[in-house]
């Protein structure tokens, strides 16, 4: 079972990944973290069914945090291409995106990008608070 969502920012896309790691019993095959200019495309694989209470509540709490996302072609073959096992370093050449984070969920990897990325501007733009 696939989520794929959009959120603003890089503070809800941490809430994500920690309430996936609070969260055991959902089982996350992978998750897949790409930045753009405009905000944070994050797509959860589960490695389970899970029960429609449980789809319930993880979907009203991604809700909560961003929006369901419609992946234009070019994205749309870049997360393809992560859970084909290609490499991020790979896909981020081929398709022109920032692979985060793949694989399981890692915060560390979304907070080492937040920094290097505001470290280059200088300042902190909006997508990375």
């Amino acid at each position: 079972m696939y989520y794929l969502y959009f959120f603003a920012n890089a503070s809800l896309t941490l809430r994500l990944t920690e309430y996936l790691l609070r969260m055991p019993h959902l089982k996350v095959t992978f998750i897949s973290v790409i930045h753009q200019i405009d905000g944070w495309i994050v797509r959860v694989k589960l490695s389970n069914t899970i029960t429609p209470q449980q789809h319930g509540d993880l979907v009203a709490y991604l809700n909560e945090l961003g929006v369901a996302y419609t992946p234009d072609i070019h994205v749309q073959m870049a997360l393809w291409s992560l859970e084909t096992g290609q490499s991020p370093v790979g896909v981020m050449r081929r398709y022109q995106v920032a692979v985060v984070s793949h694989g399981t969920p890692d915060k560390e990897d979304i907070e080492a990008f937040r920094r290097q990325f505001m470290r280059g501007l200088g300042y902190c733009p909006e997508t990375l608070a």
